[in-house]
């Protein structure tokens, strides 16, 4: 047994963003400029706009010392993916398979946005994300859908994937319309330096964590052991294949020793802090 980690480089450089983000180009209702404005004086270091299927100038904003990366949120014809990288804007095309292929041959990636939001708490029926190949990324937490239809949180389809040996990278993102729809989730990347380039190469392989308020300090994996440090952490709940819980180990710090048990082919690990804070870590592969 050995584990596989996206944590590879861990140093204590984070750098905290947002990519799901709307402006007054689409259905927010501050300007794009506005939205750099708030999220540098919230302390952020990178941002995306992403305006549905529109793709917002950001070389005529002042960047407030944030990377801003290029992309948009694709609506049109289907369920909604956020296109991250994407400097112009694909034909309307329904088929949601064919334009994953399409952002992956321009080199962007695809994640896939609220799967949890309306009334039947399913904007992406699992069937058809199990069918879906090649995106990159799924939104575990959608901080606007704390205020709209359905859940915020979407760990149980992101387990359903994971347990079918999908490799999807959680996100957590504010998805912003309003000015109280920010800095409710983010995600925290390790990254070796403060670079567009950097930041995506980082998210591209998994090397970030989703929070709502927990800092991890950091994360290793040394054969099979994962530990992990976290000042805000009360309580680390281990989880596994099909969502079930491994331990529940109190804070700050846990070394957890994998153990042989089946099924078993990833673990993540999600870390309590006071009230409704938490973080969640990417899944370490079982190989």
């Amino acid at each position: 047994m050995s584990l596989i980690s996206p944590y590879a480089l861990n140093s204590h450089r984070q750098y905290k963003g947002n990519l799901h983000t709307h402006t007054t180009n689409s259905d927010g209702v501050m300007t794009p400029q506005q939205v750099v404005d708030l999220y540098a004086a919230l302390g952020y270091h990178f941002l995306m706009l992403s305006d549905h299927d529109h793709v917002t100038d950001i070389h005529a904003l002042n960047h407030r010392g944030m990377a801003l990366i290029p992309g948009y949120e694709i609506t049109a014809g289907g369920g909604h993916l956020l296109y991250v990288g994407g400097r112009e804007v694909l034909p309307h095309n329904g088929d949601r398979q064919s334009v994953i292929h399409a952002v992956n041959d321009r080199g962007g990636f695809i994640i896939v946005n609220h799967p949890n939001w309306e009334e039947d708490y399913s904007h992406w029926p699992q069937a058809e994300l199990n069918r879906l190949q090649g995106f990159h990324g799924l939104e575990i937490y959608n901080g606007v859908s704390e205020r709209a239809e359905g859940a915020a949180l979407a760990t149980d389809r992101w387990d359903m994937l994971l347990s079918k040996g999908r490799q999807v990278w959680g996100f957590g993102n504010d998805d912003t319309h309003e000015t109280y729809d920010s800095c409710i989730t983010w995600n925290m990347v390790f990254a070796e330096e403060f670079s567009m380039e950097s930041l995506i190469a980082a998210l591209r392989t998994g090397n970030f964590y989703v929070s709502t308020g927990v800092h991890i300090d950091a994360i290793h994996v040394e054969g099979n052991f994962i530990r992990i440090v976290s000042r805000d952490t009360q309580c680390f709940r281990v989880i596994r294949d099909h969502g079930m819980i491994l331990a529940a180990l109190d804070g700050p710090e846990m070394c957890y020793e994998v153990p042989d048990v089946a099924p078993l082919s990833y673990l993540r690990v999600e870390c309590y802090g006071r009230g409704a804070d938490m973080a969640w870590t990417q899944p370490f592969r079982i190989a």
